[in-house]
């Protein structure tokens, strides 16, 4: 029998309220009472619109993942060259966007760390996300070699998987060492890729 949440209104509250809280704490380091204190709601509340955490987990990394999308969507469309576009990508992490991303960082980072080797639901979700994010890159890449802005010779999804790699590496490094220097090091070199690929105007 199909699960039928009671409430879609209040199953969307508890997506927004958890979202945060599962991408700081992790799908096992969050446990049923941090959601009933953040939502202010009772346990019984929470699976009459989901079946267990593991659902609401789900839930809550696609919510952050559209956010993120969003919001790198917004940066890009507002940028008038390729290259530009593409450097957008890179400057979204560099720390000094004030209320960039959500709480707890890049969902696709902190999700595809925890569930690798855990949670199969979760890794595949990461997994698509950065497989989307690559393919946003590479259409960038694509767009500025037609536009000319970006050598004739260039390997698409290489540079594309080389930028994504970079930029996480970067995320993860500045992470775990709480330096930012290591941050913005690793971002320098993603943008020194994009600098690479540009064809220089006379």
């Amino acid at each position: 029998m199909k699960f039928t949440p009671r409430s879609e209104t209040t199953r969307q509250f508890i997506i927004e309220t958890t979202a945060g809280i599962f991408n700081t704490k992790g799908y096992a380091g969050t446990s049923m009472s941090d959601l009933t204190e953040a939502t202010k709601l009772t346990k019984g509340s929470i699976y009459g619109n989901f079946e267990n955490k593991e659902e609401v987990a789900l839930a809550a990394f696609e919510y952050n993942h559209a956010q993120r999308v969003q919001l790198i969507t917004q940066r890009v469309n507002s940028c008038k060259t390729f290259k530009e576009k593409l450097l957008s990508h890179v400057d979204m992490y560099d720390g000094t966007t004030k209320g960039f991303l959500v709480q707890g960082g890049c969902p696709l980072m902190n999700t595809a760390v925890e569930a690798d080797d855990t949670h199969e639901g979760l890794r595949k979700k990461a997994a698509d996300g950065l497989v989307q994010w690559k393919s946003a890159l590479a259409n960038l890449i694509k767009g500025g070699i037609k536009a000319k802005e970006f050598r004739v010779d260039t390997d698409v999804n290489k540079t594309a998987l080389t930028l994504l790699a970079l930029i996480e590496g970067a995320i993860l490094l500045g992470k775990a060492t709480k330096n930012a220097v290591y941050l913005h090091t690793v971002l320098d070199s993603a943008r020194d890729v994009v600098n690479g690929i540009s064809i220089k105007k006379k």
